[in-house]
């Protein structure tokens, strides 16, 4: 992908993430700046910035970094445009669908703690007395 390169405060900015947040995941491997400038910034393109937006989608639902990393290896390989064979293409179609399966299901644990969290917090507003009549 070409186009425009941000440094990592302007990608920060639009993903939300933290420097410290984006520099880890870095360190880890899941996403690399795409350059450097001259100075030795790191620069990102619109592709980071698209690949740092799944692995913040996917840390609230509790995937691990080695998980985010099987995912994005896996769409990597769809999307390169690579000849694959349709042995190798139908095993990272099944691993993709494999964690599309498990974040429909982590959706669902999640929307169910949400209701049983609403449930208390109106339980103990209950339970809370009237305004004091003065």
């Amino acid at each position: 992908m070409g186009g425009e390169h941000m440094q990592i405060g302007e990608v920060a900015a639009r993903t939300e993430l933290s420097l410290r947040t984006i520099r880890h995941y870095e360190e880890t491997g899941l996403v690399m700046p795409s350059a450097r400038s001259q100075g030795g910034f790191r620069l990102y393109t619109e592709g980071d910035v698209a690949r740092l937006m799944v692995i913040r989608r996917m840390k609230p639902l509790g995937f691990t970094l080695d998980e985010m990393r099987d995912l994005l290896t896996a769409t990597d390989r769809l999307d390169s445009g690579e000849d694959l064979s349709a042995a190798d293409r139908r095993q990272l179609v099944d691993r993709v669908r494999h964690f599309a399966q498990l974040t429909q299901q982590r959706v669902i644990d999640l929307r169910t703690q949400l209701a049983r969290a609403e449930e208390f917090a109106a339980t103990l507003a209950e339970r809370l007395p009237g305004p004091a009549a003065s």
